[in-house]
């Protein structure tokens, strides 16, 4: 699992084991011995779950809550198998996903219908339904507390529409999921964080990603935790490159609107030059064929998100 990362006020992180080291974060709030977790990754992400509850002193049944940023599989699949080895933990979920973790078996079809089925079968396993009644629907600004530490989910479509963040005022901290885009590790330069946003199929809105993010700013928080892959920081200035960063990419796929059957191989292509042009801009060292590899999979998915926008553009 790597090593478990530790911030102030209480926050862990460990590394999924999601695909490649430094892809999928999983986050842990603790508070009087008591434990929330963000997002599970897949189901080989468990062991590190006991693992990382291990070295803090932990045991599965100080687990109170699991929150879902949303229900894609990278950050949900191994939800299933994290209830069930942690008796005491409830689920929170935008109430779009809530029916989708009780049967997942529309979830795993979604799945499948991007990745291939035994692609989904390698990455994820059997994804697990969770009773009904151990789910907690995360209604707008709802507020759960963990020890008596406030936790309020809030409504962030944009990547998804059943996307939630969830604000941590003790830490001045968020849990962004995908909302507030990746910033791999690798990347950082001279101290400072790179980032880029995702648009992954199915559901990608724009409007609505902006909204989200000014939302998060509102917030005014001194960190974001994002699950590719963990804490930034300098919030508000990650959010302007994020709000130019996704009229880049609308601006791509519409030029490429008529483009026929060559329209994903050329957004694709076009974002992997903005990706490296702004790496470059940046003053990231590595070269760009290591760039465009750590970013492979979140081109590809970017592009058919692009490609899915269109057609409810041309549809609407």
């Amino acid at each position: 699992m790597g090593p478990l990362i530790h911030y102030e006020n209480g926050i862990h992180a460990f590394d999924a084991g999601y695909v490649r080291p430094q892809l999928a974060a999983i986050h842990l709030i603790v508070e009087n011995g008591r434990v929330a977790f963000v997002d599970t990754g897949s189901n080989d992400a468990l062991p590190c779950a006991e693992r990382a509850l291990a070295q803090l002193g932990l045991s599965a049944d100080a687990v109170d809550y699991i929150f879902l940023t949303h229900i894609h599989l990278d950050h949900a699949g191994g939800a299933g198998s994290m209830m069930r080895a942690f008796p005491n933990a409830r689920l929170v979920v935008h109430p779009r996903g809530a029916r989708h973790m009780a049967d997942p078996a529309k979830l795993v079809a979604g799945a499948t219908a991007v990745y291939g089925a035994s692609e989904v079968r390698r990455l994820y396993g059997e994804v697990l339904p969770i009773d009904a009644a151990r789910i907690i629907e995360a209604t707008p600004d709802l507020t759960l507390e963990l020890a008596g530490r406030p936790l309020t989910c809030i409504d962030t479509p944009g990547h998804a529409r059943h996307h939630i963040c969830i604000v941590d005022p003790r830490s001045r901290g968020i849990f962004t999921g995908d909302t507030f885009g990746l910033s791999y590790r690798e990347l950082d330069t001279d101290g400072r964080q790179f980032i880029f946003p995702t648009t992954t199929p199915v559901q990608f809105d724009p409007q609505a990603m902006h909204a989200s993010i000014e939302l998060i700013l509102g917030y005014r928080p001194e960190a974001v935790y994002l699950t590719h892959f963990s804490q930034v920081r300098a919030v508000a200035e990650k959010a302007a490159e994020l709000h130019r960063l996704i009229d880049a990419h609308t601006d791509i796929a519409r030029r490429e609107r008529t483009a026929g059957p060559d329209r994903h191989s050329r957004i694709r292509a076009n974002l992997a030059h903005l990706l490296v042009d702004e790496a470059k801009r940046f003053g990231c060292r590595l070269p760009p064929a290591e760039i465009l590899q750590i970013h492979a999979t979140d081109l590809e998915l970017n592009a058919q998100g692009l490609g899915v926008w269109l057609d409810t553009q041309v549809a609407g």
